[in-house]
């Protein structure tokens, strides 16, 4: 009889969670953007968030919560209810950077989080104005030599793949660039391209389109191997410094102690969307290698680079002003 009464006791109490699993969703889905709108975060939130929409028939809000390398957008859904109804399009930079740059960061990427799918990689390209005096990585390098902190590279804020890019190269090649952190990406490439800053370094989405219009001009990948959609392009390791690679991917979070049934159906639908035909085409155009991932992958793809970019912060000395 004590089982019986504890069975139906816990049918009771977990019944209505095993329900909303089941009928989730039944409102609409907030999905956090960390950065600014219309910027490459930005642009792949709202597009797989659209695809889902006319696939599945749920309902998305795009929330841009920016500041603080993406610190407050992924603490605010840390710290939400793990309902399913508060997602967050992740990034390299504020999940697996920050734990090392930020020395009282207010979440933990791997205890306070849930993965749940990884959407693709990209690596990062170097840019300047299309009317600078600089052809090539070489070119800016040499000038560096000549100015020591006399030239300056623009990123989308403290603490990004970019920003480490950054001080790595300057690490390799023995010079001096000023770093100009903005709060998104839009402020510091208008700056690049009326030749206030030098140099932007940021991920294929956020420049290709300015680099296809001619607003900009890319000097370098950091791929292993010449991106495809700038197939002109030579690599930072083809430019003189063997082995120097980079590259940043984007993810779908929640909050930890997700439901998971509903980890699985945002899972299914976040991969199916990545996957179509229409949508695959338009992040690849942007310079996303498509991947997608089971929970568990992503999850194992966090841990792993918390600790990589761990020992990146710290070999590179980057440190938050």
């Amino acid at each position: 009889m004590k089982t019986i009464a504890a069975l139906a006791l816990a049918s009771i109490i977990l019944g209505p969670q095993i329900a909303s699993a089941e009928s989730w969703p039944t409102k609409p889905i907030r999905l956090v953007v960390p950065y600014p709108a219309g910027g490459g975060p930005d642009n792949v939130a709202r597009e797989i968030a659209n695809k889902i929409t006319a696939t599945n028939k749920w309902t998305f809000v795009v929330d841009n919560r920016p500041g603080s390398g993406g610190n407050i957008g992924t603490d605010n859904v840390a710290k939400s209810v793990p309902d399913g109804y508060s997602l967050l399009l992740g990034q390299t930079a504020h999940i697996a950077i920050n734990a090392t740059l930020y020395p009282k960061l207010p979440y933990d990427p791997v205890k306070d989080l849930t993965a749940i799918s990884q959407i693709g990689t990209s690596p990062l390209a170097i840019v300047v104005a299309s009317n600078s005096p600089y052809k090539s990585l070489a070119d800016v390098i040499a000038a560096a030599k000549k100015k020591p902190g006399g030239l300056n590279f623009a990123t989308s804020g403290n603490g990004t793949v970019a920003h480490l890019l950054g001080e790595m190269l300057q690490k390799e090649a023995g010079v001096k660039i000023t770093h100009i952190p903005y709060k998104g990406a839009s402020q510091g490439i208008n700056d690049v391209i009326g030749g206030s800053v030098e140099l932007y370094i940021s991920s294929m989405p956020t420049l290709i389109g300015y680099v296809r219009t001619g607003k900009l001009r890319a000097i370098a990948v950091t791929s292993r191997k010449r991106s495809p959609d700038l197939p002109e392009v030579p690599t930072v390791e083809e430019s003189g410094y063997k082995g120097f690679e980079a590259s940043t991917w984007f993810g779908f979070l929640g909050p930890a102690k997700l439901p998971p049934d509903v980890v699985a159906k945002i899972n299914a639908a976040v991969n199916s969307a990545i996957h179509s035909p229409d949508l695959k085409q338009k992040l690849e155009s942007q310079g996303i290698a498509v991947t997608g991932s089971t929970p568990e992958a992503f999850a194992k793809l966090v841990r792993d680079d918390v600790v990589r970019w761990g020992k990146v912060v710290r070999d590179s000395g980057a440190k938050v002003e």
